[in-house]
This record gives structure tokens, C-alpha cells and sequence, in this order.
């Protein structure tokens, strides 16, 4: 019998003593809030422009929704959609819902009304916590039909008064009818409803996938999945005792969900949010809040530091500051690190493994593969064990490439209803993820592509991240993205699309001739499109079906 090269787990030798040692979490992140509510009452919680919620006040808050909710008739397992901007609210829902002994659904509020009624029929949601412009523009029609039966709406003005009209635009309006305003409820005061507190097995969250494969599916991530990364989040950033988290990631993301607002609370921090990701307003919020540490998409720091008002003291309170949801490129990682100090650490995780399976150990650089020019994503932890494996799934040695699978306590027991697509993607409980990469002999694992994304040239293979990464590296681009586009002489052939720097100019064939320069011949991008901005997910993501439907 062959031994697996993965299972002597040789990315251990990376990691200090306290990093080797097993997390040991709460059961729930609720326990943790609540410990942290009676430990550290008057500490501030949550931070919203000009506002501040305490944790005992979090705590009370919470808990009278938690009853209203139980008035309304929401029992225990049933599930609660939220369908907000980062705003406080959407911890206090959160949080609500759990005392409730219900399960949340987080909600894109980017998402049109199709999408919302497929998440609301299939997940069967019970209770709506929305924006009331929201309810009273589209959400209404849109659950009309749906199991929906308790609504409750509020302001994204409320908790503040600064109203930044950058992000908050308009006003605010009268409760719509057919809803219950969401603070009034929660200042009511009712009592929490009695004996529903969640254990680690129970459903926290039904988190959609963005459905780039199909239609979308509901990961079921628990309790426990949650509380072990939100642990393994809070001891890996190492940070004091009431530190300043910032949410840069959406709150509905599950980035967002786990590294910012769960493990947060978890640590007894402060999560300073802003509404929406808008440059300024988050530069702004850098230089009031001081925050320690945030994690967002590799494209949200290209707009920051394309921001023209961006200066090195915007981050000179960041502890660390971590990257995932969007491929990283190497090129990125040093001109923010020349032009503004800190290194952007690089992470690795899917909805399916709660967030984050793989990161750069605070203590370490992430390496770039000499062959390929691939910014590691990091190593995992001492739970978690990936491997590499080919198309019949067996492993393959350390440097080959395959697909990424990953078995530890984060991941996902399965898909909400979808026994089928649960055994196809996670046989045995192991996570088949769709990307391809390759681990190194020391444990740093490297992320190619997507499975789904390579590109055939006349029978070679083109992974779009290489292309990507060498267009990274040229003075004017600022994102770029690759996709395969059909050729009649070579099947398929490399497009480029490209957004550019502030008061930068580039050509499309000057953009050609640098890849074709840097890359072999049947790699290089033959079109280079030059656009404005370029299609993203509100997590950062780039949009490459998007931009492969423009042909």
C-alpha cells in the first residue's frame, strides 16, 4: 500500500508550537459572544460611522429579537433570511436568529428578484430581515408566494448620524407596510425565548454559492464549522484583546460572515463597518477607527491604492491585513507593500470550508513559484489535511498539479436538499473543490485555476492566473482578467480584458507584446480589450463568465 506524500503533513514545519496545537473552540461563536457580553459589557461591539453598540447592549438587543422572532411564531430550525448591506443590524439579525435556535441565510442584496425567490423558496425562509427601500421596491413582490410569513425591515441611516452621502443616499421612509421596523422590535425588551441556545452540530447558516456551475446551491455550514475557524481565525491574527476588526468583506460573503463578524465577536473585538465597499469611505474609516485587521478581495485593495487621497498612515494601525475571495497576484502583494507598508497575506477557502482551509502564517512570506510565477495561498492547519489528486482521485506528488481536495472541521457536512450533488462534491466528507494546484515538498499549497476555467490552444493547456499574473506586472494595468474564446484554427485562444490605472495609457497590442514577451507562444493573449472597469461579484470577485459571454 502507497502512503499518501500529504499524510505525513510536512506544512506543520511551518507553523510556531501555538499554531501546531489543535483549536479548541466553543461550541458555538454565540457562546463565545455571550461570554464576552458578561466579561466585557461596556466594550464597543460594533462601530457604524458616528455609532456604537456595547456588547451588553449587542446582547440585549439580540435578545428581544430573538423574542419577537419567538412571538411571530419562528420556531426552532426554521430560517431567517438576511438581506443587508454591512450594517449593525445584520449582526444583531444574526445573532437573533441563533438565539432563536433558527438557522440565518445571508443574501446578496445585489441579487434581482429571481435570485432572491430561488433562495427563498428553496431554503423554505420563514422570517425576512431587509433594507425597508428594499422591501418596499421589489422584496415584497418577490416574496409574495414564498414560505415567508414575519418581516421585519430597517434604515441603513439608523445607529448613525453622520449619513455619509457616498454610501447612504436618499432618506429614510415609514415602515412599509406588511413589515415590523427590526430596532423597534429589538427595543421592545422581550425575553429571549428559553432552551433554544444552539449546540455545534445545528445549522448556522444556509450559504448559497454564486451558481457559476448551475443553479445556485445552499451549503450547510454548523455551528461548529463556524466556531472552529472564527477560533483558528482569532489565534492565527494573534492580535489583543479588543482589537479592531474592519469589514472590508461583505457580511453576506462568507469571508465577511466568519472572519470578521464571528470571529470579532468571538475575541471580544470591535467591528467597525461602513455600508458598502466605497474607497473613500473606507479610507476614511481607516483613519477614525484605527482598526488592527481586515481581510477583503485583491480588488479592493487595487481600488484603495488607486484611490488618489491613500497614504501609508491609512494602514499604519493594521496589524495584518489578509486577502481572499479573488486570485492575489504576486505583482500586487509588492506594490502595495513599496507604495503603503503592510504585506497582504494571502488565504485560501470556499463557502463550502466556512471561509478559510489554507493561509500565510503570520510569521512567514508566502512564496512565488518560480515556474508558473503563483503567489502561494499558504498551508493549512494541523486539523486540516489537503491533497492533490488526479481525475480517478488519487494523489499525486508534491510539485504535480490536480485538484484541490480538503478534509477538517470546517467543512460543510453537505448541500441543503441536494443529497446527490452533496456525495458528488464531498465523498467520504472530503471536499472535491473544482480548483486545480500543487503543493510543494515544505506544505505551501498553490491555487492554478478554477477546473472549469482552462483554456485548450491547440491542445495546450492555458491556465488564465498565469496570463493574469504577467499582466499584473506591467506599470499600467490595473486588473486584468483571461478567458478562453473560440478560434476556427486552434478550438480556443487567450483573450484579455484589462481596466488600467488613474492617468495611466496602454494599447491593446503593447499589452500583447508584453505577455507575448514573458509567456510562451500559445499562452500569450492574441485580443486584449482595454475597459473601463471590469465585471466583479460584490465580493471582489472578477466576473470572467461575464466577460466570456462578450466573446
Amino acid at each position: 500500500m502507497t502512503t499518501s506524500p500529504y499524510a505525513a503533513q510536512p506544512w506543520l514545519s511551518l507553523l510556531t508550537d501555538a499554531q501546531r496545537a489543535p483549536a479548541t473552540p466553543p461550541e458555538t461563536v454565540l457562546h463565545a459572544f455571550r461570554d464576552r457580553a458578561h466579561s466585557r459589557p461596556g466594550s464597543t461591539a460594533l462601530a457604524y460611522f458616528d455609532g456604537r453598540i456595547g456588547y451588553a447592549e449587542a446582547d440585549a438587543l439580540s435578545d428581544a429579537l430573538a423574542g419577537h422572532l419567538a412571538e411571530r411564531g419562528f420556531a426552532r430550525g426554521d430560517r431567517l433570511a438576511v438581506v443587508l448591506q454591512n450594517v449593525p443590524q445584520f449582526a444583531l439579525a444574526v445573532l437573533a436568529a441563533w438565539k432563536a435556535g433558527g438557522t440565518v441565510v445571508p443574501v446578496n442584496p445585489m441579487y434581482k428578484e429571481r435570485e432572491v425567490a430561488h433562495v427563498l423558496a428553496d431554503a423554505e425562509v420563514t422570517a425576512l430581515v431587509c433594507a425597508d427601500r428594499a422591501w418596499e421596491s421589489y422584496l415584497r413582490a418577490t416574496a409574495e408566494g414564498s414560505p415567508v410569513r414575519i418581516v421585519l425591515t430597517t434604515s441603513e441611516f439608523d445607529l448613525q448620524t453622520r449619513n455619509d452621502e457616498r454610501v447612504l443616499r436618499g432618506a429614510r421612509i415609514p415602515v412599509p407596510d406588511g413589515a415590523e421596523d427590526l430596532l423597534e422590535a429589538a427595543r421592545r425588551g422581550a425575553p429571549a425565548p428559553a432552551n433554544r441556545e444552539p449546540s455545534a452540530g445545528d445549522l448556522a447558516l444556509i450559504s448559497y454559492t454564486s451558481g457559476t456551475s448551475g443553479t445556485p446551491k445552499g451549503a450547510m455550514n454548523t455551528h461548529g464549522n463556524i466556531a472552529y475557524n472564527a477560533e483558528r481565525q482569532r489565534t492565527g491574527l494573534d492580535l489583543p484583546e479588543g482589537s479592531t476588526y474592519f469589514g472590508l468583506a461583505p457580511l453576506f460573503h462568507i469571508t465577511g460572515m466568519v472572519c470578521e463578524l464571528c470571529a470579532c465577536l468571538a475575541s471580544g473585538g470591535t467591528l467597525a463597518l461602513a455600508y458598502r465597499f466605497e474607497p473613500g469611505v473606507v479610507l476614511d474609516a481607516f483613519a477614525e477607527h484605527r482598526p488592527a485587521y481586515t481581510v477583503g478581495p485583491s480588488t479592493a485593495f487595487m481600488a484603495l491604492a488607486a484611490h488618489p487621497s491613500c497614504t501609508p498612515d491609512h494602514f499604519g494601525s493594521f496589524s495584518m491585513i489578509s486577502s481572499g475571495g479573488a486570485p492575489l497576484p504576486p505583482a500586487l502583494v509588492e506594490k502595495f507593500r513599496a507604495g503603503f507598508g503592510p504585506y497582504i497575506r494571502n488565504g485560501y477557502g470556499l463557502t463550502e470550508c466556512t471561509a478559510p482551509c489554507a493561509s500565510v502564517p503570520p510569521q512567514r512570506e508566502a512564496p512565488v513559484d518560480p515556474a508558473s510565477g503563483t503567489l502561494s495561498v499558504g498551508v493549512p492547519g494541523p486539523d486540516t489535511v489537503v491533497r492533490i489528486v488526479d481525475e480517478n482521485g488519487r494523489d499525486v506528488p508534491f510539485g504535480e498539479q490536480g485538484e484541490i481536495v480538503v478534509r477538517g472541521p470546517m467543512v460543510v457536512p453537505g448541500y441543503w436538499r441536494r443529497p446527490e450533488a452533496s456525495a458528488e462534491a464531498l465523498p467520504d466528507g472530503e471536499l472535491r473543490t473544482g480548483d486545480i494546484g500543487f503543493m510543494d515538498e515544505s506544505g505551501w499549497l498553490y491555487v492554478v485555476d478554477r477546473k472549469k476555467d482552462m483554456i485548450n490552444a491547440s491542445g495546450f493547456k492555458v491556465w488564465p492566473r498565469e496570463v493574469e499574473d504577467v499582466l499584473y506586472t506591467h506599470p499600467a494595468v490595473r486588473e486584468a482578467a483571461v478567458v478562453g474564446v473560440p478560434d476556427p484554427y486552434r478550438g480556443e485562444t487567450v483573450k484579455a480584458y484589462v481596466s488600467l490605472r488613474p492617468d495611466a495609457e496602454a494599447e491593446p497590442q503593447e499589452l500583447a507584446a508584453y505577455c507575448k514577451e514573458r509567456l510562451a507562444a500559445f499562452k500569450y493573449p492574441r485580443d486584449v480589450e482595454i475597459l473601463p472597469e471590469l465585471p466583479k461579484t460584490t465580493s471582489g470577485k472578477i466576473l470572467r463568465r461575464e466577460l466570456r459571454s462578450r466573446g
